[in-house]
């Protein structure tokens, strides 16, 4: 595993984090859940990613469970606020700040939390309420460095332009060979701000490890074909053209000696302002494959072959 900075930080996060959205929410997977975590730990693996509202806590607190008892140093605990923890709990003012800050360490089992991080941009918060009250956060000593998701790049470049408010480190979007837009305006102002890029949905929702064959039927056990957690999934992705195309950068991922996974992984890594790609799993040899993604040096050429035949088939992207 390697690892990299993250943003202006003094935190090292391995270049593939752990993330704990689906397979966590699932009280009857507790077990495999925890087996899950450890083996990422066991892989170097070092950033684990989670937020209050995976199954209204359930995350956090089986999150709590399998950290128990470990060193406190040998992880970087990510979570988020902003999503309704209740029918009036819910954004990014003070008063939430400060009580979904306490109800996260609480089932979390910590004392503070390395990265907390806006879920999104709450409109209806003045900015500078939210900014005081994060900082507030970090001086208190519960959180170390603070981050965000999918905020326009506007209000981004607003709040680090606050005077004597905490600075921003990290920011996760949604970043993937399907999915390119951050390279516009996210990425280039997060150079120019010292903010490093924690992806979310690397894999595509799982369409680029290639398992959605075109014309074939949705394998039972995909995210695709389950209506409860596919609402991220663009269909778009889904069709004929777009899959052909998936499956058509296998040639590619051989040649570099990796599985289909680990060459968009490695796709991702290429980005120097990418300091980790989350990656989830619902049983532990999942993790050994995308642990295995971490420091592969592949010939540019294959990355933009790969990206010529992915635009080909998705130009939008």
């Amino acid at each position: 595993m390697k690892y990299r900075q993250l943003g202006d930080s003094q935190l090292t996060v391995s270049e593939i984090a752990f993330g704990s959205w689906l397979t966590f929410s699932d009280g009857p997977q507790k077990d495999n859940a925890i087996a899950c975590v450890h083996r990422a730990l066991d892989r170097g693996i070092t950033l684990i990613d989670t937020a209050n509202v995976y199954g209204r806590g359930a995350a956090e607190k089986v999150l709590g469970e399998a950290l128990a008892g470990i060193e406190r140093d040998r992880y970087v605990l990510a979570t988020k606020l902003y999503f309704p923890m209740s029918s009036t709990d819910r954004g990014l003012s003070r008063a939430q700040i400060f009580k979904q800050l306490d109800a996260s360490l609480t089932r979390l089992r910590l004392s503070h939390i390395d990265l907390y991080q806006c879920h999104r941009y709450d409109a209806d918060t003045p900015l500078e309420e939210t900014m005081s009250a994060l900082s507030e956060a970090v001086r208190s000593g519960k959180v170390r460095y603070i981050g965000f998701s999918e905020w326009p790049v506007d209000r981004v470049e607003a709040a680090l332009a606050i005077p004597g408010a905490e600075k921003f480190v990290s920011s996760q979007p949604q970043y993937s060979l399907l999915h390119r837009s951050p390279e516009r305006a996210l990425i280039p102002s997060s150079i120019r701000s010292g903010i490093s890029q924690i992806v979310w949905s690397p894999l595509a929702q799982g369409v680029l490890t290639g398992k959605y064959r075109p014309g074939g039927d949705l394998p039972r056990d995909s995210r695709a074909a389950n209506d409860a957690i596919n609402g991220f999934l663009n269909e778009a992705w889904l069709r004929p053209k777009v899959l052909e195309a998936v499956q058509a950068l296998r040639p590619l991922a051989e040649q570099a000696g990796l599985t289909l996974a680990q060459f968009a992984l490695a796709w991702i890594l290429r980005q120097p302002n990418v300091a980790s790609a989350i990656v989830g799993a619902s049983r532990p040899e999942q993790v050994d494959e995308n642990a295995a993604a971490s420091g592969h040096a592949v010939a540019p050429e294959l990355f933009g072959m790969a990206e010529r035949i992915i635009a080909g088939a998705a130009p939008e992207i």
